[in-house]
């Protein structure tokens, strides 16, 4: 019998939540014009979630972006004929032979591959957005030479190197913060003033939280939010933004214990007990992608009843505090995130970290399976 640990990924859930974000844009189109389009961030293998199991949610998505080619293979290969975004665009010259194959999208942010691009041979024209800095200081070309780098990329237009579409493309480093976004449009607004082409500027962040601003770009690029968790730190849970949860992590109670007061439980003996104390293990550890720094009381639910992770969460298993299900027995049901009403978000503050962080941990010995809806 397999290990009963497992995740469970639900396309309804993925829809739904590409119909959320195209609901927050409607109520600007009087004022923006035609409604953003949407790039369906898939990278990192859907945040974990698996592309093949999420593109049945994304089928109404009027594109998809990612990182790499081996992802945009696997896109093709799925039966997607749409657009394809390479975010971080081509490594080496000789990508730039399989993205005319697949028909890929590039972002070109940097001097050497427009430099690749001049110097390909001739083959299938491949749409482009140019990337600013906008003040991440991660990718993308400076302020001061942003135009230049434009004229460039015309020019491998009027070559037939860089196709119909020629655009600009920032991404905001605090997204969240609405002062931040405003004052990184500013400088986008002043790079590209005058620059004909279509602009795509907001993430998740940007696009829930400034949705007036996203209304008026052309594109929009939500990521985690198709999965079912919030991009805000600080701002409204997934719950409140209408968001449902994309993945169920699962697992059941696998031993008992009873430990009693002044006893250890797990490695190091991080969690003593007060008094004596029911304990339950759960086939999940931290080669499975839960949190090896998550604490004692960061929430778990058993047979639907909400308790807390006792102790150091082990490799294969963690404990958990069963005083608060008298019932608790082998083989009970556990969810370590994504239903019974625990969000991803809700572990990941609880273990200090972010949802995107676990939902893209997860390991590929758990078996992750497409949830029957």
């Amino acid at each position: 019998m397999p290990r009963p640990l497992h995740a469970l990924v639900s396309p309804a859930a993925i829809a739904h939540n590409l119909a959320q974000v195209r609901a927050r844009l409607a109520p600007h189109q009087a004022q923006a014009g035609p409604s953003a389009r949407v790039w369906a961030v898939i990278k990192a293998n859907a945040y974990g979630h698996g592309i093949e199991r999420v593109l049945p949610g994304l089928a109404t998505a009027d594109g998809l972006a990612m990182l790499d080619l081996d992802e945009a293979v696997r896109c093709r290969e799925a039966g997607w004929g749409g657009p394809i975004l390479l975010l971080e665009g081509i490594f080496e010259p000789d990508d730039i032979a399989l993205c005319r194959a697949l028909d890929l999208t590039l972002v070109l942010h940097c001097a050497e591959q427009l430099r690749m691009l001049e110097t390909a041979p001739q083959g299938r024209a491949l749409d482009a957005y140019l990337k600013l800095n906008s003040g991440m200081n991660r990718l993308g070309f400076a302020d001061g030479a942003y135009r230049a780098a434009f004229e460039r990329a015309l020019g491998l237009q009027r070559a037939g190197v860089i196709g119909t579409t020629l655009g600009h493309i920032a991404h905001f480093a605090k997204g969240e913060i609405e002062g931040h976004v405003q004052e990184a449009v500013a400088r986008f607004r002043a790079a590209t003033q005058g620059l004909p082409g279509p602009v795509s500027l907001c993430n998740s962040a940007a696009t829930l939280g400034c949705s007036l601003l996203a209304a008026q770009t052309d594109w929009v690029r939500p990521g985690i939010c198709l999965y079912g968790a919030t991009p805000f730190e600080h701002g409204p849970s997934a719950a409140a933004l209408g968001l449902l949860p994309a993945m169920a992590l699962r697992s059941t109670l696998i031993g008992l214990q009873e430990v009693t007061s002044g006893e250890a439980v797990g490695y190091g003996g991080i969690f003593v007990a007060e008094d004596t104390t029911r304990v339950g293990i759960v086939a999940c550890g931290y080669a499975d992608g839960y949190p090896r720094h998550a604490l004692t009381g960061t929430p778990i639910v058993v047979d639907g009843v909400r308790t807390r992770l006792l102790g150091r969460v082990s490799m294969d298993m963690l404990a958990v505090d069963l005083g608060p299900v008298p019932q608790a027995r082998v083989g009970l049901p556990v969810t370590l995130w994504g239903a019974d009403g625990l969000s991803v978000d809700e572990v990941a503050t609880a273990a200090g970290t972010i949802g995107y962080e676990l939902l893209t941990a997860v390991t590929a010995r758990v078996k992750t399976r497409v949830a029957e809806e």
